[in-house]
Formats: C-alpha cells, structure tokens, sequence
C-alpha cells in the first residue's frame, strides 16, 4: 500500500529544462517553483535518461549534496531518473522462460549497455548516498523509452510518417526486439508520487504495461499518420539517419521484458498510457500534432472558369506544403490505379479485382456528371487520407452548388469542411479574353472552346444567384468566404491570402534543407547575376559595335566632305591664279620695277599712286 500523502509544498529544481524530457516532467500539474541553487531546493531531480552530457553534472551534484548534509535544514530528495539501458546486457532471470520479465526488485542484478556503463555507475552512486543518512533521500527512477507530447526517441518515425514523403517507413534490423516504454506525464506521475510518498525501495522502474516490439511500434505510427506500409532494412542503416543519436540508436536496438513492480505496489500513479503506444495510438498522435503545430489546413478556392483558380491553388500548396485536389486529378488517379488492379489481379483476390472493374465502369458512366456518387466517394477518400489529415488540402473549383457540398460533407465526421473558402472573381468580359488569348492545347485540355466556356461561365453565374448557393452552404457553417479580387490584376493577393490562412502549419525545414536552400537561392542568384551580366556584355558589344559603326560612318563622310571642299578650293585657286596673272600680275610687275627704279621711301603708297596714275 502507499504511504501516507505528504501535502506539503517543496521547491523543485530540475536539471536541463529545455530538453524533451525535463520539459515535459516539469510541466506536471505540480508546477513547482524551479530554482538554481540546489541547497535552497527540497527535491532535486536529475534527468540524464535522453543525455549523457548531464551524467557527470548529476554525479558532481549528489556527491556535493552528501558533503553538505549536515546544513541541511529539513529532509532532501534526490532523484535521478535514469534509462533501462543500464539493463539492457542483464542475463535472462530463466534461460528457458524468456518471457519472464525483470523488474526492479532484482535491480542489483541489472547489467548495462557498454555505451552505458556511467549511467549505471551514477545509479549506484546516488543509491549508496541516502542509505546511510535521514535527511538526505535518494531515489533512482529507471524510465522506458519515453514518448508522448510532441516525441522524443520515436520522434523520427512519427515525422518520416507525418510528412509521407517516402512510400514506406523504415524498421531497422528484424523489429522483434521488445522495448519498455512509458508516456512522458506517466514518468512524471512517478516522480511526482516519488516526491509525495518517499517510499522504500529507493529503485523503481517506469515503464508502462507494454511489451510493444519495435516493429509493432513502428507500423501502428505509419497507420496512423502515414503510407502504412513499413520496410524491413538491415539494421546498420540506421547509422546513415542523420536525425538519431548515438545514444537513442542504441536504445532503439534493447531487447527487456520489464514490469514496474514497485511503481504498481508502492505507488498510486494515475496512469495517462498505462497500455502503452500501440494500446493508445490515437491519443499519443492527437498529442504529438497539438504539441508541434502540426495542424492541417483544410481550404477551398472557387471562382468562374479561366479566373486563375488552379494557379493559385498551386501557389497556396506550394507555401503550405498542401495538397492539391480537383475532381478531375482524383478520378484519374483513381482510375489509373483501378485499371492496374484490374489488369494485373492477384491470383488470391478475385473479389477485389471484381469491384474494382465494377467501380472503373461507374467512374466511366459518371465522368461528366460532375457530383456523382462515385465521384464523391473519390473526393472523400482523398480528403481523408492520412496525406490530407496531416497537412491539409486546397480543394480546388469544388463544390459548385448547395447540393454538391451537402453531399461531400453533411452527415460524414470524417471528411471535415474547410477552415477557409476563398472565392475568386473577374467580369465577364476579363475572362472571355483572356480565354481568347490562351494557347490552344490549353483551351482544349481544360475544355475552353468558345460555346463550352460560355456555357460553363453562364452556369456558374446562374449557381452564385441561387436562393441556397455554395457560399451559402458555408456560411450556414459560420465559414464566412473570403471575397477575392482577380488574380491576375491583383499583384498582392498572394501576400493578403497569406496574411489570412496565418503562418504555415509544418515543420521548419531541417538544417540541411536550409543549407540545400541556401546553396539554391545561392545558385539562382549567380545564374541571374550571370544572365544580367551576359545581357550588359550583349548591350556593351552591341554600343561598341553600333559607336564604330557610327564612327566609320561619320569618317566615311568626313572623308567626302573634305574631298569636296578641297576639290572647291582648287577651283577657286585656280580661277583666282588665272584672275592674277591676268589682270593684277601685269600691273603689280611695271610697278615693282619703277619701284626697284626710283626706290622711294614708302614702296606701298608709291605703288597706290602710281596704280591711281
């Protein structure tokens, strides 16, 4: 039976509070106040369960605690909590029971892993400092591989499955190895029973009622979240997976059969996940999509025929990493792959390949009745499919009317309307040109020939008119639709859209994929800077090429010109050679020779007068 409750309150200190782990014991409705200084604490609490790093801390602690025993004022805890890893190279209690299990009443037997022998020399360390003193208690608390509140040793499984990027979840080695676990608020229902009850023995086991192999583990995290489907690979690949620890590889590879014979005795722990992970699935996933933020977001984009429905919905994916739907990609993916089972059926299961000819036919009879039954049927199975519950989807240009939107959601729990349903809009007139002005392989393929889009643009606008219209369907919902401009003329409707859905609800990309962004936003600017300085080269050639030709254009006519000009000047010197030597040379010579006679004192005014003469 337990002991006495003891009600009094005690200040709490808990080491590595940002870690998984602490974070979460200290989280416990207790809400103690946690301090620094260990001598000012009643209950100290050492986690070195997820890391190692903290073992030589928590042994420099409790030893410093032992030293100053004799000024404490009243009673001290210590507890350590500690890993079944220091169990994991114990012998067999039977070698020919192997389903007998350990627990903590034979703890001395225990043997660690070699990766953990300072763990189990820490464990021994604080047992043996509150055996001989009153006033200083000591507890080890041997946790299970802990899960639970967003995931800590299990965390990549539950990721790998969540974002569903591969088509299986990988179980590395055989998966038949048995792995105590315990729920994260169970190890801290320990603790805090530890704290309140003080009981004897001082070494406890934590471990839930499981004994979950680790392939059972990991296929009930791919069916919840994930393909389903699991792969067995050789277990010396886990070391390529950047993501796990040396430390949380090696507990992945323990192999113990455990029960907590002290915690179901002395205790009275009220258990969150008493069954364990497989047992209570749901509720653990539920927990890990609330404690990350991993919450979907469900859209829906209507609007007319050609108003850029499908490009922004791509845009919207894109940025939340959601997924796509139209009705038209459904039913031909849908189709595809029933006409793979029925031309390839297994030998096994002739019924299946019947349904699925059976349902291939009905899908082919219905393909232009938009809405049909099978249709939906479709529809639904994609919105809810493990993709779509974890991230999202965009549904793109469906339901078009009341009635359609009725029988997709109303009486289905499974398939949940949309957070938001954005509608866009253009005139008339925008769209038929616009539609005009489209290639024509596209108009074709999204079937905008001039009589069919008139005639789809006409019922669209008759169905917004209608006294119970889509919009309407929402609204009665309290989902208020978003009235959009026109995509294409609003160049920052993308940003206000995204304003509205609010941040992305996904994982932040890991560090490599910021570094592969990094190097690829690197890359399109040196390509973009190289296009732009190869454009400038072109425009700087093309100057040069265009200024020399303009110069040799400008020389080639200065060249004429001043042939020209010079040409000229030789006729008027020639006219004017002839005009001397006619009329001025005759007159000039009689003159000089008078003047070189009579030599008078001013040769040019004797010349005047005598030309006057």
């Amino acid at each position: 039976m337990p002991h006495k409750r003891r009600a009094t309150s005690k200040r709490v200190f808990i080491n590595n509070i940002d870690s998984y782990s602490s974070r979460n014991i200290a989280k416990h409705p207790r809400k103690e106040e946690l301090l620094s200084n260990l001598m000012e604490c009643q209950v100290i609490i050492y986690n070195i369960s997820q890391d190692a790093d903290q073992v030589e801390e928590a042994s420099w602690a409790v030893k410093a605690l032992h030293d100053q025993k004799e000024h404490f004022t009243s009673l001290k805890i210590f507890i350590l909590i500690s890993t079944v890893m220091t169990w994991a190279a114990s012998i067999p209690l039977d070698p020919e029971d192997p389903e007998l299990p350990f627990t903590d009443e034979i703890f001395y037997c225990r043997r660690a892993h070699p990766n953990f022998k300072k763990h189990i020399d820490l464990e021994k360390i604080v047992v043996k400092a509150g055996k001989s003193v009153k006033i200083f208690s000591t507890y080890v608390v041997a946790s299970g591989l802990q899960y639970g509140m967003g995931e800590g040793i299990f965390h990549f499984f539950f990721k790998e499955s969540w974002l569903g990027e591969a088509s299986e979840i990988s179980i590395y080695g055989h998966g038949k190895n048995i792995i105590p676990t315990i729920h994260v608020t169970d190890l801290a229902s320990v603790v805090q029973n530890v704290i309140e009850y003080q009981p004897r023995p001082y070494y406890l086991l934590a471990v839930d009622l499981s004994h979950n192999t680790l392939e059972q583990l990991v296929k009930v995290i791919a069916t919840a979240l994930g393909p389903a489907k699991t792969v067995n690979r050789p277990f010396e690949d886990i070391y390529l997976n950047q993501e796990l620890t040396v430390m949380e590889i090696d507990s992945l590879q323990v192999n113990l059969r455990m029960e907590a014979v002290n915690v179901e005795n002395l205790l009275s722990v009220y258990w969150h996940c008493e069954g364990g992970l497989v047992e209570n699935v749901d509720l653990v996933v539920e927990e890990y999509r609330l404690s990350r933020g991993l919450l979907p977001l469900r859209v829906c984009l209507l609007g007319p025929p050609a108003v850029g429905k499908t490009t922004l919905s791509l845009q919207i994916c894109k940025h939340y990493k959601l997924h796509h739907i139209t009705v038209r990609d459904t039913i031909y993916k849908a189709m595809a792959e029933l006409v793979s089972i029925v031309k390839n059926p297994d030998p096994d299961a002739e019924e299946v390949a019947a349904e699925a000819q059976e349902l291939l036919n009905s899908l082919n009879e219905s393909i232009d009745s938009e809405g049909s039954k099978e249709q939906l049927k479709m529809l639904r199975d994609k919105m809810t499919s493990n993709q779509c519950k974890n991230q999202g989807y965009v549904l793109d240009a469906f339901p078009s009317t009341y009635k359609q939107a009725e029988d997709l959601f109303e009486g289905k729990k499974d398939v949940l309307p949309p957070h938001f349903v954005l509608v866009l809009d253009a005139t008339d007139s925008f769209l038929t040109d616009r539609v005009i002005n489209l290639p024509e392989e596209t108009v074709q393929d999204l079937g905008y020939e001039p009589e069919k889009f008139l005639s789809r643009l006409a019922i669209y606008r008759d169905n917004t008119q209608e006294e119970k219209s889509v919009l309407n369907y929402f609204e009665e919902l309290d989902i208020s639709p978003v009235l959009l401009g026109n995509m294409m003329e609003d160049n920052f409707l993308c940003r206000d859209i995204f304003t509205t859905l609010g941040p992305p609800r996904t994982y932040s990309p890991s560090p490599q994929e910021v570094e592969e962004e990094n190097r690829r936003i690197a890359e399109e600017r040196m390509k973009k800077e190289a296009e732009e300085r190869a454009v400038e080269e072109r425009k700087e050639e093309e100057e040069t090429r265009s200024r020399a030709a303009r110069w040799e254009e400008w020389t080639q006519r200065s060249e004429a010109s001043r042939m020209l000009e010079e040409l000229h000047l030789d006729i008027l010197t020639k006219q004017m050679r002839s005009y001397l030597m006619k009329n001025v040379m005759p007159t000039l010579g009689k003159g000089l020779i008078e003047c070189c006679r009579i030599q008078p004192a001013e040769p040019l005014d004797f010349l005047v007068l005598l030309e006057a003469h």
